[in-house]
């Protein structure tokens, strides 16, 4: 493997969050992927495209990334949890998962994908996927579109949610002689005044300020849809806006997302029940798990300077 670019690329440092992608071809992706698991490594870990041919090496989450992929899709689970009415067996039947690997092979074409969290419909045919959910940080507009249209066009999800988040610039070194415990005092209150960033500790910018968070949906538009397909979005809403809250005129169920989303066509046909619009998105919600997410991925990114920081 000393001649692989693919592995290369995976040996390498990488800053969270990243996602590098790397020609490939199908053979060499899972002989990387073989190594990754023979070594037990949870992070890198390697995606594949088979229609592009590349290998997606994807770095560990960032703090900011994980809380919000994990709030959206759970609050998305709870609103349908929670529908009025709804019959107890097929309430049930509705739960979320996280970060699962997606295969699909279509002759000579071999894809594989994680996504971020999904709302699932399990019955005695299998388990149904509904709804998928990514979020971006520190990732291409295009390669999160990307990554949720494999989901809603060659897994067939009724719907696609994705986040698109983008953080303005940070940098410096934190000071050597601030102890932890400090720098997370100070954080709390960094966020506390900013919550959308930037969270500044003596200068240095552990977060950047937050110049918008894009929140779109996505669907196939018909039957014909094919599993290759890049879609565009059906809603897309600004929901912050150079730093401050921007999605008070947002309808909280994104203007299309129902129950009906979260279980197959088959059941409740014709219920009116399945038009219920899941209303998941409001600011006081958003912003306490964004303060979260930003603060916790602040002080990871402090503790991780201070490490490498020379004596």
């Amino acid at each position: 493997m000393e001649d692989s670019e693919l592995w290369a690329v995976v040996t390498r440092p990488l800053s969270p969050d990243s996602r590098v992608e790397v020609p490939a071809t199908v053979t060499e992706f899972l002989r990387v992927q073989e190594i990754l698991e023979e070594e037990d490594v949870r992070f890198p870990r390697v995606e594949y495209d088979g229609d592009r041919k590349v290998a997606i090496v994807v770095a560990a989450p960032s703090p900011c990334h994980g809380e919000m992929a994990g709030g959206l899709t759970s609050r998305i689970y709870d609103a349908a949890k929670s529908v009025p009415g709804l019959d107890a067996n097929i309430r049930g039947r509705i739960y979320s998962s996280f970060k699962r690997s997606n295969l699909t092979n279509r002759g000579d074409t071999f894809t594989k994908r994680n996504w971020d969290g999904a709302i699932r419909y399990r019955s005695l045919e299998g388990n149904t996927k509904m709804v998928a959910v990514e979020v971006g940080l520190s990732q291409s507009y295009e390669s999160l579109r990307a990554a949720i249209s494999y989901s809603v066009s060659a897994l067939r999800c009724s719907l696609g949610i994705a986040m698109c988040i983008t953080e303005g610039d940070r940098g410096a070194t934190p000071p050597k002689d601030l102890a932890i415990e400090q720098a997370e005092l100070d954080l709390k209150a960094e966020v506390r005044n900013n919550p959308y960033g930037p969270l500044v500790l003596r200068g240095c910018t552990l977060f950047g300020r937050v110049s918008k968070v894009l929140l779109e949906t996505f669907r196939q538009g018909d039957d014909t849809c094919l599993p290759n397909t890049l879609l565009n979005p059906t809603q897309s809403f600004v929901i912050v806006q150079d730093g401050h809250y921007a999605g008070h005129d947002v309808p909280p169920n994104l203007a299309e997302v129902t129950l009906g989303d979260c279980i197959p066509p088959h059941i409740l046909t014709g219920n009116s029940i399945r038009a219920t619009p899941l209303n998941f998105l409001d600011e006081e919600w958003f912003e306490e798990i964004f303060q979260i997410a930003i603060f916790e991925t602040a002080v990871e990114r402090f503790s991780d300077k201070h490490k490498v920081q020379p004596a």
